[in-house]
């Protein structure tokens, strides 16, 4: 990036499972006719037969990254992914209570200007990837306590798809064209 260059504006969609992100991110990205990053776990945890543990932590980190930097290569308006490594954070320390140091130095480095939190409002739905239903709560604080704890900003969404899309939407115009 050039001295005079902007950043690149990068929003995630976060949230506990079964939160309705993937949806929401790709009505967002309809919405401004951007690409988006998608979820890279998902295509891992279907590589390794679901069986995953504190060692698959880096490779997925990595994985979401390099997908974050190919759709960043493209040089949309602005990023927008189907969650990043900060699921693999906060998954990491609920499940192994441990988080492995290149992600947390990844984390700190590398800049999102706006995380979008989804409200678990909506019902579970089981997709065999997901595995804690009854946990929904505990893991959606988690998600929000580590936000919070980074200082980054971010909006709570819930309601329906149309709600969340408008609150959305809202947050990201008032990030992009610095209205509110």
């Amino acid at each position: 990036m050039s001295p005079n260059a902007a950043p690149i504006v990068r929003v995630v969609v976060t949230g506990s499972e079964c939160t309705g992100k993937s949806t929401l991110t790709d009505m967002l990205a309809k919405y401004y006719g951007v690409p988006y990053v998608e979820e890279y776990l998902r295509k891992y945890f279907v590589e390794h037969d679901g069986e995953l543990t504190l060692e698959d932590a880096l490779p997925i980190a990595k994985g979401q990254l390099e997908a974050e930097l190919a759709v960043e290569a493209k040089r949309p308006p602005f990023l927008l992914c189907d969650t990043n490594m900060l699921s693999s954070v906060v998954y990491n320390k609920y499940y192994y209570k441990n988080n492995p140091e290149w992600i947390e130095t990844t984390m700190d480095e590398r800049v999102y200007t706006l995380y979008v939190l989804c409200g678990i409002d909506i019902p579970w739905e089981d997709d065999g990837q997901r595995d804690r239903p009854l946990e929904r709560g505990r893991m959606q604080k988690l998600f929000k306590k580590e936000l919070e704890n980074r200082c980054v900003s971010f909006v709570e969404v819930q309601g329906t798809r149309q709600e969340r899309l408008t609150c959305a939407v809202a947050a990201i115009d008032a990030v992009l064209f610095g209205r509110c």
